[in-house]
């Protein structure tokens, strides 16, 4: 459970607050009283879950339109907002996007990434940052056993690859800059594949069967064998919140890795997501069983969450079937004319409350 006490008035500096995640991420903060800044480009799709946020909560926060990678602008914004927590979830997040650009990916993902822990150390308040990685930064054995944080790095994909970078280069930067610097804790969040209501990005799956879907038309599958660690946004995101408490708290401690997964039995593959997506909204669909560019993808990923559960308290509470319930109705209400704000507040008082009653 988290402290709602503590992020009362508490400074946060979102990095990537246009994004589906930090979307989310932003309407949770404001709901807990913190004063946000956000700081990201323009959102990349149309629909976008930030612009119907924002068309509410204008003038309630901080927003900065720029590129991570343009040192005096985040500089600047730093400076304005001296923050007391930093959420850094700015990425190119997508791994076929990573083979189309990859030294973009890299540019953004590593270089983006170290321009900002600069940029805090220049500044040296108290803060502390969360680095938002994924769980594709382990090297892939294509094992049946969850990967710990302690499991070698890795990535095949420009994106994988990327993220594991910064797994490398915050190590480094926590051991070479903050280890006697205790006003500054870096940790780094590996969450698994969130899904969850206002995701509208290409190639990902969610986004291209309700797109499919709510054009009538088939859904192309492919690599429907693939097994991932599917969870609802709102998960990881209070993993971060609680996170971030502790590590404020106690910088020397939580300065680590921490994964974010769903318990073992929400670990299903794509075509077990569709059959369920299916339940609720019925479509048609065409299987591909092998990538028609040959783009490598990952075949089985689990996380293991031990470590989150023993030294944050933190656990999933919504499982596989309730968190693709959850993300299909949003959609189905949304084409309804439902308002995209008010259908992530409702969720997100509906998971706290849950927090709150199970804690």
């Amino acid at each position: 459970m988290i402290d709602t006490s503590f992020w009362k008035g508490k400074k946060v500096f979102i990095t990537g607050h246009t994004g589906f995640k930090g979307s989310w991420l932003l309407q949770t903060l404001l709901k807990l009283d913190s004063h946000v800044t956000g700081y990201a480009l323009q959102p990349a799709f149309n629909p976008s879950l930030f612009v119907e946020i924002d068309k509410k909560v204008k003038g309630k926060y901080e927003s900065y339109i720029s590129d991570i990678c343009d040192k005096e602008k985040l500089k600047k914004a730093l400076l304005n907002s001296k923050p007391d927590i930093v959420f850094h979830l700015a990425a190119q997040p997508l791994v076929r996007e990573s083979y189309r650009n990859p030294i973009g990916t890299w540019m953004v993902n590593v270089m983006g990434t170290l321009f900002l822990l600069e940029q805090l150390k220049e500044i040296g308040q108290k803060c502390s940052v969360i680095v938002v990685t994924t769980d594709k930064v382990y090297k892939n054995k294509e094992w049946i056993f969850g990967y710990r944080e302690n499991d070698s790095l890795g990535g095949y994909d420009p994106y994988s690859a990327s993220k594991a970078a910064v797994e490398i280069c915050v190590n480094s930067w926590r051991s070479s800059f903050c280890k006697d610097n205790l006003n500054i804790g870096i940790a780094t969040a590996r969450a698994g594949n969130v899904i969850g209501g206002g995701d509208w990005s290409k190639d990902r799956l969610i986004p291209d069967i309700v797109r499919s879907l709510s054009q009538n038309k088939e859904i192309i599958i492919r690599n429907p064998e693939s097994s991932r660690p599917w969870q609802h946004v709102l998960e990881p995101i209070f993993g971060y919140l609680l996170l971030a408490e502790k590590l404020y708290k106690f910088p020397n401690k939580y300065s680590e890795a921490f994964n974010f997964g769903p318990n073992i039995d929400s670990n299903k593959s794509v075509c077990e997501m569709l059959s369920e997506v299916l339940k609720i909204w019925p479509g048609n669909f065409q299987l591909e069983n092998k990538d028609k560019n040959n783009l490598h993808e990952a075949k089985l990923l689990n996380l293991q969450i031990d470590k989150s559960y023993h030294y944050l308290g933190w656990k999933p509470y919504w499982d596989f079937t309730t968190t693709v319930k959850k993300t299909i109705f949003w959609y189905q209400n949304y084409f309804k004319g439902l308002s995209a704000y008010e259908m992530c507040s409702n969720d997100i008082d509906e998971f706290q409350n849950l927090l709150n009653n199970k804690t």
